[in-house]
């Protein structure tokens, strides 16, 4: 075992005090020493404000860096498994244009999302504008839709802009502004200021087909059983 000099055990805890870490001391005595002589060194030592101050510094970059590489990791673990799966489920890809699977999908997403009154009009809502282009391209690929009987209708909070949220869906959902109702506001958001800015409210399309709500229904209905059948 290597014995130090006191000079350098010394100068050591001179360092430390003034809030040097344990690589930086190493570095300036010219010698790799082990953490554990180091503690043993430093164990009755008493930090200046300064010194104190500047190992707290050092700790919390040296944190922030771990955690953001961290991060990085995570995001590139989750990049690679989503590349993973995305090459396994390549297959789906070349039936997801057939009119059955469009209609399966359609019946699942109404399923989950539409109301389901026993009499009525198709009504579909959510805040995802990726969810109601889905939806509607769905509607519009499997069905003969007369366009002329859609609605929309927004509901948005206190603070939003509702014309420049009006402007935003019809893009989205290719529904004219003038097939839009009177937006509704959250009375819970009146005072509030809205904190994710990307949040656009919540779109609700109306189709006005009682006819139409009763297939997707029947659909809905038979994926159902036929889910309940299997097992």
């Amino acid at each position: 075992m290597r014995r130090h000099s006191l000079i350098d055990i010394e100068r050591a805890r001179e360092l430390r005090s003034a809030g040097h870490t344990y690589a930086e001391i190493s570095q300036k005595l010219g010698q790799v020493i082990p953490k554990s002589t180091f503690y043993h060194w430093f164990k009755s030592i008493r930090y200046t404000i300064q010194g104190r101050g500047r190992l707290d510094e050092k700790r919390a970059s040296s944190l922030g860096r771990a955690q953001l590489a961290s991060q990085a990791m995570r995001k590139r673990k989750m990049a690679e498994r989503i590349a993973t799966k995305e090459q396994l489920n390549q297959h789906i890809l070349a039936i997801k244009g057939t009119d059955e699977a469009q209609r399966i999908m359609l019946g699942i997403l109404y399923m989950a999302e539409g109301t389901k009154r026993a009499s009525g009009n198709v009504t579909f809502g959510n805040s995802d504008p990726e969810i109601i282009a889905l939806f509607l391209r769905l509607l519009r690929n499997t069905f003969d839709i007369d366009e002329s009987k859609f609605r929309c209708t927004l509901q948005a909070r206190a603070d939003q802009d509702i014309a420049g949220l009006e402007r935003f869906w019809s893009e989205v959902t290719q529904i004219p502004a003038d097939k839009f109702y009177k937006a509704r506001i959250d009375p819970r958001s009146l005072g509030k200021e809205t904190r994710k800015k990307v949040y656009k409210g919540v779109c609700r399309i109306d189709y006005l087909s009682s006819e139409l709500l009763c297939e997707l229904m029947v659909i809905g209905s038979m994926l159902k059983r036929a889910r309940s059948s299997s097992g």
